[in-house]
């Protein structure tokens, strides 16, 4: 079963509609499966994201996720359908800095107005699963960047979303914390079946995926499977980023 399907999608904008963030792009992931997205700086890695997310609107072209046609909602039909359907995980963590650790896992819990029992029982797994257990009482600015980016995939995926986008998630973290991170996307990926759809620049962050999608100019340029060979895995990501000029 597909989760993410996009059929002939362009997104054009700016002065005159000049410029092609998409161009007639099409693709689809199946649910379950782990997608990275890469390509050079300006190829359109990060509106292919928002015009997924219902951020930005396609401008032509089909966009289906979970089943449900994206493309002409509304904006307030496309802010229910993040809050439902969709995790996020960024680069800056973006976590409540006025909240503690527990507070800003619950929160898509509480804008669902989820019984206590459910937030409880919820968050108390993923903090186990995610090694967060002893941070719950801790405020935001207490902790390191790597356990803030577990606290922010733990918030993306409380809700059980049916894909969970993530936008250069290792991009603020030293090699060993990503490493971990990207175990804990892994993980997440292998035991919860969980969809995810990720932005990187990181051929090493790319690794665990199950398959790329390399794209410039907006348009598909090239993918590749993971299959059994890690090391000739990450060596064809590193040979099609050089045939990129990368």
């Amino acid at each position: 079963m597909s989760i993410l399907q996009l059929e002939n999608v362009s997104v054009i904008y700016g002065d005159n509609l000049q410029t092609k963030g998409l161009n007639n792009l099409s693709l689809e992931t199946k649910a379950g499966e782990f997608v990275a997205i890469m390509g050079p700086s300006g190829s359109g890695k990060s509106t292919l994201l928002n015009t997924v997310a219902g951020i930005l609107p396609a401008t032509s072209g089909r966009i289906q996720v979970a089943g449900r046609a994206i493309d002409g909602l509304s904006d307030e039909e496309a802010a229910q359908f993040r809050r439902e359907e969709l995790g996020f995980v960024f680069q800056e963590f973006n976590l409540v800095e006025t909240l503690n650790v527990k507070e800003n896992i619950v929160l898509p819990l509480m804008f669902q107005h989820q019984s206590v029992d459910v937030m409880e029982e919820r968050m108390t797994k993923l903090a186990e699963a995610l090694g967060i257990s002893a941070i719950l009482d801790k405020r935001v600015t207490e902790i390191s960047g790597g356990q803030r980016q577990r606290v922010a995939i733990a918030r993306a995926v409380i809700h059980q979303p049916a894909l969970l986008l993530a936008d250069e998630p290792t991009g603020n973290l030293d090699s060993k914390n990503s490493k971990e991170v990207m175990s804990v996307f892994k993980e997440l990926n292998e035991q919860l079946n969980l969809s995810i759809f990720l932005v990187t620049h990181d051929a090493m962050t790319a690794t665990y995926s199950d398959r790329i999608i390399f794209i410039k100019d907006g348009r598909l340029y090239n993918e590749i499977y993971r299959g059994d060979d890690e090391l000739g895995y990450k060596q064809s990501i590193i040979n099609v980023l050089e045939m990129m000029g990368e």
